[in-house]
């Protein structure tokens, strides 16, 4: 490997990160919301059938219900 100086190191990152295209504010608001309800629904889903799931061992085994 070819070692490279600190300081030609960081010319370099700073060339990459001028190539980076940048989200706009809209588009991380819109991406953030839909995270936000993809989790909640998940959420949702699992707590339901953790509850489901719950009941049914107790059926099972004659704990409760």
């Amino acid at each position: 490997m070819v070692k490279v100086s600190p300081i030609q190191f960081f010319r370099q990152v700073k060339q990459e990160i001028k190539k980076v295209t940048w989200p706009t504010r809209k588009e991380v608001m819109m991406t953030s919301t839909m995270v936000m309800i993809i989790v909640a629904i998940a959420a949702a889903f699992f707590f339901f059938v953790d509850q489901i799931f719950g009941w049914v061992v107790k059926l099972v085994f004659g704990l409760g219900v």
